[in-house]
């Protein structure tokens, strides 16, 4: 089954965009090829441009705090398991703890790496990166790829607790969501929200041998998905069967 995922507000599609660049981040980390560390620093930088938002820091701890008091609710309760309840509080207060901790934006701190900051103002240039340009950066290529992690590893440390954060609230909201088969009669499914409940994210799941591409769109009241399938140039066109998929609506 392909999963895909549709946000309904800024905010989670901030947060998503983000958990993309991190996923990205650590597969390219560990690996030992110089071009994979280029496109980490590059991913780095992209990371510090989405995340540079005044306000995202201050929505993540909010929005931290809403669901810790939503989980304490739920203290007493004999079909909820205390122990269970105690870890997922303890996770929150963890990524809380050092989200708040953190000093500005994140990877603010890097900012005043003139090093990195020549990279970061050449990387999006094509070609602005050859030795010629920047014969450090060349040099720092070259060292074996153990110091680059090291030099990686260190860089990313800054960027941690908003990825602990991201990871914590994602996990939450997703788990809120219950997955139910639905049809979309002649490729088309639309779906009216109930009002007084606001969802923040849609989760759809679809056979991936069917080869067909969601189309969704969404607001407080109304959820429309319609189904396509590329041709033999790559053109999206409606497929016009009916074809179940599984869909699950967090808040």
């Amino acid at each position: 089954m392909v999963l895909y995922e549709y946000p309904f507000n800024e905010g989670i599609r901030t947060m998503l965009r983000l958990e993309h660049l991190f996923e990205r981040l650590q597969t390219l980390t560990p690996r030992e090829d110089a071009v994979d560390h280029h496109f980490a620093l590059a991913t780095i930088f992209e990371i510090m441009d989405v995340a540079s938002r005044a306000d995202l820091k201050s929505d993540l701890l909010k929005e931290l705090e809403r669901h810790k008091a939503q989980l304490l609710s739920y203290r007493g309760n004999p079909n909820i398991s205390e122990a269970a309840l105690d870890e997922v509080i303890g996770r929150i207060d963890h990524a809380f703890s050092g989200l708040n901790q953190l000093s500005g934006k994140a990877g603010h701190t890097l900012t005043t790496n003139d090093w990195l900051m020549s990279i970061r103002s050449r990387i999006s240039i094509p070609g602005g990166t050859c030795e010629f340009d920047l014969p450090a950066y060349f040099a720092w290529q070259q060292l074996p790829a153990g110091r680059r992690q090291d030099d990686l590893g260190r860089w990313i440390a800054t960027l941690w607790p908003l990825a602990e954060a991201l990871r914590v609230l994602l996990n939450l909201l997703r788990d809120s969501g219950v997955p139910h088969k639905v049809l979309a009669a002649g490729g088309n499914y639309q779906q009216s929200l109930p009002q007084g409940r606001t969802y923040q994210l849609l989760r759809l799941r679809i056979d991936e041998t069917l080869e067909l591409v969601p189309e969704i769109t969404g607001h407080r009241l109304m959820v429309t998905v319609r189904l396509m399938k590329a041709d033999a140039e790559g053109r999206l066109r409606p497929c016009g069967s009916d074809t179940p998929f599984d869909l699950a609506l967090c808040s």
